[in-house]
């Protein structure tokens, strides 16, 4: 297949079979082979770091945030600026070589471990070359299974980078990281093999997620049922998006007296639930609705907008001067704020621009209400349990992850809207925006719609499940009255599904369409194992749940 690029790793990507001439999420052909060729030599980095710890050596932490960052700045929406994978690919051969001078023995390494790259040119012959990118495994199979895997790794990576900006690490989920890079060059892996490293990839995810979610509460508190303004004040503000709840304090901090007001916008709003960030006076509200639709919001909030993580889309020019990325995320021509963790960042640039600009034009007015992760879910367990044992709660449906454009995700709006009065949404990520400002009503005082926040926190939703099936006593995860209609778009909704099936849930049903990057065969071992499906229309699918 000759093409210019090939990328199916989200769900939007064309005709649901790969982007071939240019990203739907906007990224050009050369960026994308940048993205193959650093994935490629982290690859190669890991197969060093993975035979000196087997060498019972230590592997430094700033190579495992390395990695990290590596796989995180290729999720996609993440970053589109090519100086800087370049930059990173030649920094991560440097890693490699540091490492293989400490090995012992450096015979039957694989070759994309050994691979040299001199200079810019190189680099670029390099993307382009047949064993570098998706389609250099001519196996289709094989390439589906490497492919969910790695996949799952940048998902799992984008956890464990937010864990590490809060000074949390995990060095058995590196390791593992690492290793697994590593099997996914070995040819002699069977199709079996893959299928349980897909599984094992799962595991480490729920460890990362674990981590995760254990940084953001030591650090900010256990979320809390919040009431989030949708309204805008009088002040100049800045718009802050993406997930990275650090960046966010930070700035924060930064912006107190200066009469600039902080809004978060998209993934950032569950930022509100927590104790500690709500101390905050100038965090003021939340701006806007999911990832897609920041181009109109943008341009409407008149003043600088901070991009901390994945969820950019390339800015229109009326407001490309006042958009500022930092850390795993950047454009070209777009000013990036440096500094690996939040307390080295300098945002004074940022609340500068933010006085000289008016204040955000209102796009809507009153209230949302979240922060039910798990804790607080757990200190409402007697009602909503009661609930239950009476009948007033049927059913719960999870119908966490992303948001996207296409229209066919009006869908997840129109079956919230079709749910029987009895059903409780348990929802997490930015596919809540689909309707989260809906009035679905309560249940005995309990929401219909129980938001447990970022994509990030997805860990709450699947310890509620084990909760309750504690609670009811059940044997099986499956006999609790819980319906899975998720809605993906990109890899952390991967590491997400991975994880579930590692816990054993089965019956997940996944839209608007199944990823494009599942081989037939492939599809079919999840379906057998897993009883995995698509969705159906809305009348359907609701007679299949609830009839």
């Amino acid at each position: 297949m000759k093409t210019d690029m090939f990328c199916f790793q989200c769900q939007e990507t064309v005709g649901c079979k790969g982007c071939t001439i240019k990203g739907v999420c906007g990224k050009n052909s050369s960026t994308a082979a940048l993205q193959d060729l650093l994935i490629y030599a982290t690859k190669g980095l890991s197969v060093i770091s993975s035979k000196l710890r087997r060498e019972g050596k230590s592997v430094n932490k700033s190579v495992n945030h390395y990695v990290s960052v590596n796989l995180f700045s290729t999720i996609t929406n993440a970053n589109f600026d090519d100086d800087v994978f370049k930059l990173r690919i030649i920094e991560t051969l440097k890693f490699r070589d540091d490492l293989k001078s400490q090995l012992s023995n450096t015979s039957n390494l694989a070759d994309a471990a050994t691979f040299s790259i001199i200079d810019e040119n190189d680099i670029d012959a390099k993307s382009k070359s047949p064993e570098v990118g998706v389609l250099a495994t001519k196996n289709e199979d094989i390439r589906s299974l490497r492919e969910l895997i790695t996949y799952g790794l940048k998902g799992l990576a984008a956890y464990m980078k937010h864990a590490n900006a809060l000074g949390f690490e995990d060095e058995n989920v590196d390791a593992f990281t690492q290793e697994t890079l590593a099997k996914l060059l070995d040819d002699n892996l069977s199709a079996d093999e893959l299928v349980n490293l897909t599984l094992e990839t799962g595991k480490f995810g729920v460890s990362a997620m674990a981590l995760l979610d254990s940084a953001n509460t030591k650090t900010y508190g256990n979320p809390e049922i919040t009431k989030v303004n949708l309204g805008v004040k009088k002040n100049p503000g800045i718009l802050i998006s993406g997930h990275d709840l650090g960046d966010l304090e930070e700035l924060l901090k930064q912006t107190q007296g200066t009469g600039v007001d902080i809004y978060t916008h998209g993934e950032m709003l569950p930022a509100h639930y927590y104790p500690h960030l709500k101390k905050y006076e100038n965090l003021v509200g939340n701006y806007g609705n999911a990832w897609w639709k920041q181009k109109e919001e943008f341009e409407a909030f008149n003043g600088p907008i901070l991009m901390t993580t994945n969820c950019i889309v390339p800015p229109k020019d009326s407001y490309k001067n006042r958009i500022f990325t930092t850390g795993a995320t950047g454009f070209s021509g777009v000013k990036h704020i440096d500094g690996e963790f939040a307390k080295e960042k300098d945002f004074s640039e940022i609340i500068e621009l933010a006085k000289k600009c008016p204040a955000p034009t209102e796009l809507e007015t009153g209230e949302i209400i979240g922060g039910f992760a798990h804790e607080q879910v757990f200190a409402l367990a007697d009602t909503v349990v009661d609930a239950v044992k009476s009948g007033a709660i049927k059913k719960f449906v999870v119908m966490a992850g992303c948001d996207g454009r296409a229209k066919s995700r009006n869908y997840y709006t129109d079956f919230a809207k079709a749910l029987p009065k009895d059903t409780i949404i348990l929802t997490a990520g930015c596919a809540k925006y689909k309707y989260n400002k809906l009035n679905l009503g309560d249940i005995g005082g309990v929401p219909r719609v129980l938001d447990a926040g970022q994509c990030n926190d997805s860990y709450s939703l699947a310890i509620i499940a084990l909760k309750l099936k504690e609670i009811f006593e059940l044997s099986d995860i499956n006999e609790l009255p819980i319906v899975y209609n998720i809605a993906w778009y990109e890899q952390k909704a991967v590491i997400v599904l991975l994880a579930l099936l590692f816990l054993g849930v089965k019956n997940i049903h996944l839209g608007p369409t199944l990823p494009a990057f599942l081989s037939e065969n492939v599809t079919k071992v999840l379906v057998d194992n897993f009883n995995i499906a698509g969705i159906g229309t809305v009348e359907d699918d609701i007679d299949l749940f609830f009839n």
